[in-house]
């Protein structure tokens, strides 16, 4: 279990603290995570790393010269926000564009994608590479569905190299490419991890047996099995491992790979090297050359008791890539760098962003806006115990956990923005962005996604009318299905949002009131959100317990059912008339 903390809403924050006052000459602080505090080669591509908390040396440990430029660090096992990501890479910039890389996770992947988007619009180059190397979480022919894990660090490390180097952001996105391609994990777990202030662990695992394949978040593996002997588990890590050969590797007799023997968290080294005594031994009886090997902790899980085995198939390029120099806190290889500190006055400081000018109908549209805030809000927390529930039948049980988080940092922004002179557009907006930031994984992103895109629509002129409120939806329901590669059918909110967008609009047509026509749209959400229950999860972490989730309708879903009907009997509450007006 985790021993030592504060208080539990406290940890990743004084973890961060505490990690930079530590390593004050290889990273400074930034919003959103660190950046190098030494100076970077001007005009080169700078790699921002990034993820959940709760997985050091991953992702704040493998910043420093020749290895990532940045990390992002979300909240414990959430993804990073927009918000962050961007404000870490705008802090890492060269000038020579930025990659973001990341374990291919719904929510970072939503968080990534949207700051590339920002970063794009900005005028930073940007591109992204989400990592899939373990071979557990799903098939060959659907690679592109894989998690990343502990080869994260190959395809770091390989970008990182490439952008020393001086190569553009083009080049540098190739050689991540080639590293991802070219590498496989497999992971096993003994017991679960338990996050600061749980009273229980995220998982548990029978006694004497091992979890074969488990995610570095629990998530499931491919079989639980008896725990046999060090020589025994290099068998069944290697012999998985061979059985996922990348095609370019034209024979494995032979071949040269670069090998990461990974602890979880409790396991010992003593332990690690016992093992990695075997599985040196099992692959130099298949005639594989191993290079640089590396034994110890990359990528944890707090205090999971596992491991992780990954090789990585090397040809000329990415083995020059991998023996290149590093210097981090928590990585180290060759030579150290003759570094030099960033000039003093350098540092990044948080700065209030002007908000738009806004029309006297629009800021009174705010208020009412902000008091629906409220009313959703309110509507979450009481039911957030509850949304754990559904969520916990078949993924990791923090959707209701998350979801409060987002909407009491929403309502608490969607306040001062009101207090600025917010026109209704920038209430939601900023509540999108303090959603998103404070929730983090896939619902903070999603929900980030829908305010934004819905406050963009009605921006900061008029008060909107139900044709105006209706367009704002279906935008909103086509970014969720841009970002989040959701549709219908795939178990998810997607599933409420596009039948209610199309009955909203259908009562918006027939020219209904806002009011009158978003209440009738509710029943229709609702109901959706009941018929999800029939469905199977095609997507998302729930993917590999579908049938599991049988019979419960998706977490995400509900959520959003009752934030429809929370608006809709605040917008009946109403007595002004026009505009956003309820009546």
């Amino acid at each position: 279990m985790t021993w030592l903390f504060n208080h539990p809403s406290d940890f990743a924050k004084e973890m961060v603290s505490g990690f930079v006052s530590a390593n004050a000459a290889i990273v400074r602080q930034v919003p959103g995570g660190v950046v190098r505090s030494t100076c970077s080669k001007p005009g080169t591509v700078a790699v921002v790393v990034g993820g959940g908390s709760g997985h050091y040396p991953a992702f704040a440990g493998l910043v420093g010269q020749g290895l990532a430029h940045g990390a992002a660090m979300g909240n414990l096992f959430a993804s990073p926000s927009a918000q962050q990501i961007c404000s870490v890479a705008r802090a890492a910039n060269n000038g020579g564009g930025v990659l973001l890389a990341f374990g291919n996770y719904a929510g970072d992947v939503l968080h990534f994608g949207l700051a590339r988007e920002r970063l794009i619009a900005e005028g930073i180059p940007c591109e992204v590479i989400a990592i899939t190397d373990d071979i557990s979480s799903a098939v060959p022919d659907e690679e592109e569905k894989r998690r990343g894990v502990a080869g994260d660090l190959v395809v770091f490390k390989a970008a990182a190299a490439a952008a020393e180097r001086g190569d553009s952001l083009e080049q540098v996105l190739a050689a991540a490419r080639l590293a991802n391609q070219r590498t496989r994990t497999i992971g096993v777990a003994f017991s679960g991890c338990k996050l600061p202030g749980a009273g229980q662990p995220l998982f548990t695992i029978p006694e004497g047996q091992m979890a074969f394949g488990m995610g570095i978040h629990g998530e499931p593996g491919i079989s639980e099995m008896p725990i046999g002997t060090a020589s025994e588990l290099s068998h069944h890590l290697v012999e998985h491992l061979l059985r996922d050969v990348p095609s370019s590797v034209p024979q494995v007799k032979g071949a040269r790979v670069g090998a990461i023997l990974n602890g979880l968290g409790s396991v010992k080294y003593e332990e690690l090297f016992v093992l990695w005594h075997s599985v040196a031994e099992d692959l130099a009886q298949r005639g594989i050359e191993v290079v640089d090997p590396q034994v110890g902790e990359f990528v944890t899980s707090f205090d999971m008791a596992g491991l992780s085995l990954t090789l990585f198939w090397l040809n000329d390029e990415l083995e020059g890539l991998w023996q290149a120099p590093v210097y981090s806190s928590a990585f180290r290889k060759g030579s150290r760098f003759n570094e030099e500190p960033l000039p003093a006055g350098q540092e990044s400081e948080n700065q209030v962003v002007p908000l738009p000018e806004a029309s006297a109908e629009s800021r009174q549209c705010a208020v009412r806006i902000a008091g629906m805030v409220d009313a959703l809000a309110e509507t979450v927390i009481e039911n957030a115990e509850e949304l754990g529930r559904i969520d916990a039948v078949a993924g990791d049980g923090d959707h209701g956990i998350g979801m409060e988080r987002g909407v009491r940092a929403a309502r608490e922004q969607a306040r001062q923005a009101l207090e600025r002179g917010a026109g209704a557009g920038s209430v939601l907006q900023q509540a999108a962005d303090a959603w998103a930031d404070k929730a983090g994984g896939t619902s903070g992103a999603i929900w980030g996604v829908i305010l934004n895109t819905i406050g963009i629509t009605l921006g900061n002129e008029r008060q909107p009318d139900t044709l105006v409120v209706a367009q704002a939806i279906t935008r909103a329901c086509d970014g969720v299905m841009h970002f989040g590669k959701a549709k219908p059918g795939d178990k998810t909110l997607v599933d409420v949002l596009l039948p209610f967008s199309e009955a909203l609009n259908q009562q918006a047509s027939r020219g209904q009131p806002l009011a009158e026509a978003w209440w009738n749209a509710a029943d229709v959400a609702e109901r959706s959100a009941r018929e999800t229950a029939d469905m199977v999860p095609k997507i998302g972490r729930a993917r590999p317990l579908a049938e599991r989730s049988k019979g419960t309708p998706d977490a995400g879903a509900v959520s959003l059912a009752q934030i429809i009907r929370a608006v809709g009997r605040c917008m009946n509450r109403e007595s002004e008339t026009g505009g956003m007006a309820c009546h």
